[in-house]
């Protein structure tokens, strides 16, 4: 299953972010796969896709984060996953 994770960096700091991702790397559970991401053109937040048949393995992953970063996280379909699922009612 893919996730939208929408992430907040608290007080709109990517520094402590990105010297944790430096020093520890996507701290991802075996499991679960960083797909992309997409940064702010503020650097306050960033856009994530996720993937793992586990949703345990992501709150496990974000718990690594939540001191520094705020979660907003939806399952989501590609857009061939969301034709699939219509094509019969077109």
């Amino acid at each position: 299953m893919l996730y939208m994770v929408v992430e907040r960096f608290r007080a709109g700091d990517p520094i402590p972010v990105y010297r944790r991702f430096r020093d520890h790397g996507r701290l991802a559970p075996p499991g679960s796969t960083y797909v992309t991401s997409w940064v702010t053109l503020d650097l306050k937040g960033c856009f994530q896709m996720m993937e793992t048949d586990d949703p345990q393995l992501l709150a496990e992953w974000m718990a690594q984060w939540r001191d520094l970063v705020d979660f907003e996280v939806t399952p989501v379909k590609t857009s061939a996953g969301a034709v699939a699922a219509v094509v019969s009612r077109l």
